[in-house]
């Protein structure tokens, strides 16, 4: 046995057979060693755990693409112990990497693995599975990244090159770099609700642009009917489209045959039989009558697929979370699941703010160069939570009881109706989140009390007052003249002191308190 010096982490080890599985380094470049790796005693547990009982880590980045992945595993040190290789979303690709990671496992049997993968619209979830499924036989954990903070994280290490194998480093980086933002997943129990969610989204999204073609026809084929449609098109005028499609049709139509279509009462067949008679519609042709009717059948038959996907997902979702959010008055079956399936685990959030901040809806102050400001939210998070929480804040807002009056007051303040719909967003997180942290049923006796401790002469938990330090300025600093007159107006105001005996109430300044002791002199 000869002792040389290990080419990773420059202790001294015996070298010996790597019991790596044969022919994984084909296809493969290792980076063990300088020596066109010719050493493989770098493997061996004692080099990485000196003494034997220290659990290293190990860190998998994964950049996933459509139809393959790059991979790259590194150490503590950001040193890279595999370089990267590419496998295929394939089945021979998955059992590649099946191999790969037991097999490096098994040569160091006291270290954990700490895998990542970026949301990428889906392309990511085959190999998270994998990767989950790992982790019932093997020392593995596996996260799913925010692209933004691995792109920001990126950038503030100056890196300017950028490929699928860096890509995949960076990914491992940031789990480096920032552990307490990390939450490994140890069981994908939503995984099957996720796959419902996603398809609920895609034909909301298929019925949504179908909706949008439909009205471009209606304006030439039928425009008088675009008037019971300003607040969605209801179910009743698909099926009136169904028979008759264009007002060429319409006007021919009898009234009490009309009114046989459901919610259509026979005064309203009147009207809409009159409307059709004066109608300005430009289009009378049969392929726009064929238009309207296949796109309005598509409609409603989206519709029925929603309505029953989402009754499904309902019946079969057997988590406590969404059954606890459902408990607040404006949140729903298909709006607590995408709220869950957004948040994951509460715990991932210290405190409310970092959920605020994950979903965009915090308040950013932002200052223009004329010198006006204003808090603004800041959008800056995820798109599909903040679109669930206006359409839950929308529901809250007619039906909940301690929404409702916050919404009133702001308006009676003289906000905009965007601006206080933003500030009942960000109560009903507050709420959401304390239910879930609780794991308390919504009840608005709690928000009332918490909202006394806030009053004056009520405070439960006392203020701490924080002593700022400022800067004495410099007036032959080169600023402008508005950052200037800001310096002085903080300057005379730093300059005040406040007398506590009894009989004076009001602020003194020094310079006056200087002048009546000179004049006193």
């Amino acid at each position: 046995m000869v002792e040389r010096e290990g080419p990773l982490l420059g202790l001294r080890a015996r070298s010996r057979v790597s019991s790596f599985p044969p022919g994984l380094s084909r296809g493969l470049t290792w980076c063990m060693t300088p020596d066109n790796h010719k050493h493989d005693d770098a493997w061996h547990p004692a080099i990485l755990n000196k003494g034997g009982n220290t659990m290293k880590s190990f860190y998998l980045g994964i950049d996933v693409s459509k139809g393959y992945a790059d991979f790259v595993i590194i150490n503590q040190q950001k040193q890279p112990v595999v370089k990267g290789f590419q496998l295929d979303d394939t089945f021979d690709g998955h059992s590649r990497l099946h191999e790969i990671v037991s097999g490096f496992l098994t040569d160091h049997p006291q270290a954990v693995m700490c895998a990542a993968v970026e949301s990428t619209g889906g392309y990511e979830n085959n190999w998270y599975n994998t990767l989950i499924r790992l982790q019932a036989s093997l020392n593995i954990k596996t996260a799913r990244l925010n692209p933004l903070g691995v792109m920001h994280n990126s950038k503030a290490d100056l890196k300017k090159n950028t490929t699928d194998r860096i890509s995949a480093q960076n990914i491992a980086e940031y789990l480096i770099a920032h552990p307490e933002k990390v939450t490994y997943q140890q069981q994908d129990q939503l995984a099957s609700l996720r796959k419902q969610w996603g398809f609920v989204q895609m034909l909301t999204k298929q019925c949504t642009q179908l909706l949008n073609q439909l009205n471009s026809l209606l304006y030439t084929a039928n425009p008088e009917l675009l008037s019971y449609c300003r607040d969605g098109m209801p179910a009743w005028v698909l099926k009136l489209l169904l028979k008759y499609p264009t007002a060429a049709k319409l006007k021919k139509a009898r009234d009490k045959t009309v009114a046989k279509i459901p919610y259509v009462s026979l005064n309203r067949a009147k009207q809409l039989i009159t409307g059709a008679k004066h109608s300005v519609a430009s289009a009378t042709d049969p392929v726009t009558a064929q238009l309207v009717t296949a796109t309005a059948e598509q409609i409603l038959q989206l519709k029925k697929t929603i309505s029953a996907q989402i009754d499904l997902m309902a019946a079969q979702c057997d988590v406590p979370d969404v059954k606890l959010l459902k408990t607040f008055t404006g949140i729903g079956d298909i709006s607590a699941i995408g709220l869950i399936l957004e948040i994951q685990s509460v715990a991932r959030f210290k405190t409310v703010k970092k959920l605020a901040s994950f979903w965009g809806v915090h308040p950013v102050y932002k200052l223009s160069g004329d010198g006006s400001g204003a808090f603004k939210m800041s959008k800056q998070g995820r798109v599909n939570p903040r679109k669930i929480l206006y359409t839950v804040t929308l529901s809250a807002i007619e039906h909940n009881p301690v929404i409702r009056p916050i919404y009133q007051y702001h308006l009676q303040q003289g906000k905009h109706k965007m601006d206080a719909i933003g500030i009942c967003m960000h109560k009903i997180l507050r709420i959401i989140y304390g239910m879930l942290k609780n794991n308390t049923a919504f009840d608005p006796k709690i928000d009332t009390a918490n909202r006394q401790r806030s009053l004056p002469g009520m405070t439960a938990y006392p203020k701490k007052t924080k002593n700022r330090r400022f800067q004495s300025y410099d007036s032959k600093a080169p600023v402008s003249r508005r950052q200037r007159k800001k310096r002085l107006e903080r300057e005379q105001s730093h300059s005040v002191i406040t007398d506590t005996k009894p009989g004076i109430s009001a602020p003194v300044p020094i310079a006056d308190i200087i002048s009546d002791m000179l004049c006193n002199i």
